[in-house]
């Protein structure tokens, strides 16, 4: 017993004063030194928000008597970025929308529109006042756009567009004066798809599409443009044209096949516009940018332009049901099981969200594939619950895309954890007054199989853990991994 019991004694025993002194002090240095690295990583921080905020030039809101915009292209463009409070609030971050559904024409796609027929007529593809006329296939929001600008600038305007779209953007595109062609919607194997193009080919010779059409050469294979002017004129081997061959050449109506799809002007007018004007209005402080696509000019330009000013900016996709861009970012496929034979509701794309989600790779979305980060898969019913929620607490009333972008924001905060204020951006691309027929229609919803259940934000916005949402079914699904 003695022998355990001076065992004992010298395992517990109170240390020596020295030892207790070096022990002291080895807790005071621990501390301090933990206390200086916090200091020395938010100095740095702080140094490398101040470095950042100095690589752009502030623009403070002015009002000038003599600043006259000339005609409706001057209001394309430099449009506010909102905060939306009740999301913001709920997570204790910023949330902020582009307000682009205040462009004239309404919709983020005034920017592309404008761009695309400003470079056509820098480089000679297109004169006003002569009877051209441009043609486009869309889902709606790019020809009333085009439609808008081509009336501005003295062109005509045909538009090809899906015969299940909702029908007020019909009512627009014909009360701007544009000839409108509803055909099926078709899928990328059909020999339809470009419709539009063989439009815009035979417009010289609409009464004999069997006739040669008289090309114009231009920068690239996707853009095409045709003229009424005789095949010999635009022939090589015509040789150097006269000044006179070359002034009447410009005033013969050409037929303008746009293409906002593979048209890199899309993405220029985003990288150009949308990106440098998000950067300014942060003024340089921004966290994650969300956005759909259908083009992928939005995300792709403005995506690259962030990416170049900070490459810490999170660049996501939101991606509606039917879509295969959600499987390309996350698993590098263009595939969606609802694609799958029998279980669809449209013939393309499978959801009641319109103007985003694709089924093939466009030139647009290759130029930014590679700066997005991450992907969210959105269903129809959180877009519809976002929609009415947003004008019960905050009083904006948007349509299907920019309701898919913003349910992405939240999902983004709660798999990333922030709530220290961080900043999302995003795009409000167009109004309610587009989707009265369908996404706004309680009735046409029901039919359509979709829920309206709008407490499925407030579920969102109260988890505690980021979840998903299965594209094929209602309500929760499991937890997402942090990526």
């Amino acid at each position: 017993m003695s022998t355990l019991s001076a065992w004992m004694h010298s395992w517990f025993h109170f240390p020596k004063a020295s030892t207790a002194r070096h022990f002291f002090y080895g807790i005071i240095l621990g501390f301090s030194l933990s206390i200086t690295s916090t200091s020395l990583a938010l100095y740095f921080q702080d140094r490398r928000r101040k470095q950042l905020e100095k690589r752009f030039e502030p623009r403070p809101i002015e009002i000038r008597c003599d600043e006259i915009i000339h005609g409706v292209a001057g209001l394309i463009g430099n449009t506010p970025l909102v905060r939306i409070n009740s999301l913001s609030d709920a997570l204790g971050v910023e949330i902020l929308g582009k307000a682009e559904y205040l462009n004239p024409g309404g919709s983020v796609k005034d920017r592309v529109a404008l761009r695309m027929i400003e470079d056509a007529e820098r480089q000679g593809l297109l004169y006003p006042h002569t009877g051209s006329r441009i043609f486009e296939g869309t889902v709606g929001s790019t020809g009333i756009s085009i439609a808008t600008i081509a009336k501005a600038k003295g062109y005509d305007t045909t538009i090809i567009m899906p015969d299940d779209v909702a029908e007020e953007k019909v009512q627009a595109l014909l009360a701007l004066g544009a000839e409108v062609e509803r055909v099926r919607p078709a899928s990328i194997v059909d020999k339809k798809q470009n419709l539009a193009r063989d439009r815009a080919a035979h417009f010289g010779h609409p009464s004999n599409p069997n006739t040669r059409p008289s090309m114009i050469r231009t920068s690239t294979s996707s853009i095409l443009v045709s003229s009424s002017a005789p095949e010999e004129i635009l022939d090589e081997r015509h040789g150097i044209l006269s000044v006179e061959e070359q002034d009447e050449l410009r005033r013969m109506p050409r037929g303008f096949f746009a293409d906002q799809f593979e048209n890199r002007s899309n993405f220029e007018a985003h990288f150009f516009g949308t990106g440098p004007e998000i950067w300014r209005q942060t003024s340089g402080r921004v966290d994650a940018f969300i956005s759909g696509a259908g083009t992928g000019g939005t995300i792709s330009g403005t995506g690259r332009y962030l990416k170049t000013m900070n490459d810490d900016v999170l660049v996501v996709l939101a991606d509606p049901e039917g879509s295969g861009l959600y499987n390309k970012i996350k698993h590098g496929v263009m595939f969606d099981r609802r694609e799958a034979e029998g279980t669809k509701r449209r013939h393309q794309v499978d959801t009641v969200v319109e103007g985003i989600g694709i089924n093939r790779l466009t030139h647009n979305m290759e130029l930014g594939l590679d700066v997005i980060d991450d992907a969210f898969r959105i269903t129809d019913e959180e877009a519809v619950a976002m929609s009415r929620y947003l004008v019960q607490h905050d009083g904006f009333f948007l349509g299907s895309s920019s309701a898919c972008n913003l349910v992405a924001c939240v999902k983004l905060v709660k798999k990333m954890g922030w709530k220290n204020g961080e900043r999302v951006t995003t795009i409000l691309c167009d109004s309610g007054s587009r989707h009265y027929s369908k996404f706004w229609n309680d009735a046409y919803l029901t039919k359509a199989n979709i829920t309206v259940r709008t407490h499925l934000i407030d579920d969102l916005l109260s988890s505690e853990n980021p979840i998903v949402m299965d594209s094929g079914k209602s309500g929760f699904a499991t937890p997402i991994s942090q990526e």
